[in-house]
């Protein structure tokens, strides 16, 4: 047995160590590899563009974006407008997530809560974000209150059904295994509860600041005169699809960067998981 043990124990050593190598040699895991696909789409694009098989005034070449790129932020407009359209996704994903923590952490820990509350918030969660607009302008006005309110709305629901899934998919076992070593209620929260929820937590808000960006573009279409949503409507008003594309670019870019950053801030946190994901 003692052998078996030993040809076992080296046999996965092996293994892991061949693995390690496979991982450390592979280009796939660079960082950058990303990026590829984007940048074979914008070739491609430019290519069709240029061959004629694609009309280049309604949709206009990567070159020609980013020369519109290029001339918003020598301007300096540029740096206003995404500065201006940051701020009020921040805002209103601190607003949003905040609320929809609280209240799902609340409906997940209390069954009669969620029976009260949840029927009621899932019926909100159907409607519209377009609906909210008329409604926020009558109680905030045009101002930023009624954006921030809009964008609060849209990272709400997902981070709080993303908290209230992960409360109640806690394994019981896991719970009863913290009572039978006697933890008090405090280290049963801190040591099984909210490493069993955080995985779920974080996907939770990595979806509500993506709505978050998603909402910010029918906040300023309410009245806004600064903001990636204005050059937006202002390029529809004045026929410039480049302008367009621009800004929807420059809400990808902006957009990415953001998950990315809540990713590296949010990865501390997870560093004990030992999923195939993590693996990859």
């Amino acid at each position: 047995m003692a052998l078996l043990d030993t040809v076992l124990s080296k046999r996965s050593a092996e293994m892991g160590g061949s693995e390690n190598r496979h991982k450390r040699f592979s280009l796939l895991d660079h960082p950058l590899v990303g990026i590829v696909f984007p940048i074979v789409l914008l070739v491609g694009w430019e290519g069709l563009v240029r061959a004629g098989l694609i009309g280049g005034r309604l949709m206009p070449p990567p070159s020609r974006i980013l020369t519109t790129v290029r001339e918003l932020a020598a301007s300096g407009d540029l740096p206003v407008h995404i500065w201006v359209t940051l701020k009020r996704v921040l805002f209103g994903f601190a607003l949003g997530a905040a609320a929809g923590t609280v209240l799902g952490a609340l409906t997940g820990f209390l069954p009669r809560l969620a029976h009260l509350l949840d029927p009621t918030l899932q019926a909100l969660r159907a409607i519209p974000s377009i609906a909210w607009v008329p409604l926020f302008i009558l109680w905030f006005g045009i101002f930023e209150a009624s954006k921030i309110a809009l964008i609060g709305v849209g990272v709400f629901f997902p981070v709080y059904l993303g908290v209230y899934g992960a409360v109640v998919g806690v394994d019981r076992r896991i719970v009863e295994v913290g009572r039978v070593y006697r933890l008090s209620g405090f280290e049963l929260v801190c040591r099984i509860l909210l490493p069993s929820i955080l995985p779920g937590y974080v996907l939770a808000l990595r979806s509500g600041l993506g709505l978050g960006w998603m909402f910010v573009v029918a906040a300023e279409f309410m009245g806004a005169s600064e903001g990636l949503g204005y050059l937006l409507v202002d390029g529809q008003q004045l026929g410039k699809p480049d302008q367009i594309m621009a800004a929807i670019l420059i809400f990808a870019i902006v957009g990415k960067a953001t998950d990315s950053l809540l990713i590296l801030a949010t990865a501390p946190f997870l560093r004990w998981q030992d999923t195939h994901g993590s693996r990859l």
